[in-house]
């Protein structure tokens, strides 16, 4: 069996090459290490690709953009894959609006071209888009809320699980980069719908893990915890430092993902993230990673809030567990953090 994965130097698109090299799969990386292009030298992902190729025995790289269709389809009609991971991307919520046609031509265009591609050469083969919750906008700073000592939380009794894939992803702001993530979102779904392909688009949480190379516009936990381990000043915007993410080890997604394509469905969308167990706020945070690293958090606060960022956010897991009952999240938010901190300090 063969796998294509994009943004293979990344957090996701490198757990899963392993994920699937472990299982016997001809793996295919696609990467052009364009992170370090977004996010300068803290971003560069090389590292990652030097290791897949030097401990996986049937990993292949692919030095291409996304965004170079004739590369694109050539590579699927070279290699015509029995499955496709596309998780390249242009990833930060703010550093779109400073580059934004590199945003939605590496999210957008880039998506339609894996797509297309894909439709040509390889129309039988599971497709599964990284997406983001972003594409949810900042609708669910709506829901009520009640404040407590350390976060916020749902109000909400409609809410108790966390935001479901039914909720409304137009009228609000998402950040430019949220709205090229809509574009390949709805893509994604109409090649399912309108051509019968087999697509997945995985709406993210804090997608996170030891492999995460995080900066500070992108990679909460990761950044978080290297600010902590060298005494960085780590800086919160906003809502008293209380924001609650949810966060799921990319082990975790890499098994949702195999169970997908073991069980593929057409036009299928999910919340992919860790859910209320594994949710915190920037202030559990800090006193988790300060109380495993034995480092203080060095931090400020400006009570200015990134434009359209969500006050309170974890994903309802129930449509996952429904679908793929032998999924579920099997890396709780310590091991998480413990297994970051680790990474860091090998690094």
């Amino acid at each position: 069996m063969k796998l294509l994965v994009t943004g293979s130097n990344g957090l996701i698109g490198s757990e899963v090459s392993e994920y699937f090299d472990g299982k016997g799969w001809e793996v295919h990386g696609v990467d052009n290490n364009q992170r370090a292009e977004f996010f300068g030298p803290e971003g560069d992902t090389r590292w990652r690709q030097n290791q897949l190729e030097k401990t996986l025995s049937r990993f292949s790289h692919h030095e291409l953009d996304v965004r170079d269709r004739q590369g694109v389809l050539d590579c699927l009609e070279r290699l015509k894959p029995d499955a496709i991971v596309h998780t390249a991307a242009q990833p930060s919520h703010d550093k779109a609006a400073d580059i934004p046609f590199d945003d939605f031509d590496t999210n957008a265009v880039g998506t339609l071209n894996m797509l297309e591609g894909v439709r040509r050469h390889a129309p039988d083969a599971p497709f599964v888009h990284m997406s983001t919750n972003k594409v949810y906008g900042d609708a669910p700073n709506r829901i009520a809320l009640q404040e407590l000592d350390t976060r916020w939380e749902y109000d909400d009794p409609a809410y108790a699980n966390g935001i479901p894939e039914t909720f409304p992803i137009d009228q609000s702001m998402h950040s430019l980069f949220g709205a090229s993530k809509v574009a390949s979102d709805v893509m994604v779904q109409e090649y399912g719908r309108y051509f019968g392909m087999k697509t997945c688009c995985l709406r993210g949480g804090c997608l996170t893990g030891p492999s995460h190379s995080g900066v500070e516009l992108h990679g909460f936990l990761s950044y978080l915890v290297k600010c902590n381990l060298e005494g960085r000043l780590y800086t919160v915007f906003g809502y008293k430092g209380k924001q609650v993410r949810d966060n799921i080890h990319s082990l975790d997604v890499a098994r949702f993902i195999d169970a997908f394509i073991q069980a593929p469905r057409s036009a299928a969308v999910y919340n992919i993230g860790g859910g209320k167990k594994n949710s915190c706020s920037i202030l559990e945070t800090f006193e988790m990673v300060a109380s495993l690293s034995g480092k203080k958090m060095v931090h400020e606060y400006v009570d200015t809030h990134r434009m359209g960022d969500h006050i309170c956010y974890y994903s309802d897991l129930s449509k996952m567990k429904e679908d793929y009952p032998g999924w579920d999240i099997s890396v709780p938010l310590k091991q998480i953090v413990s297994e970051i901190i680790d990474a860091w300090k090998e690094g």
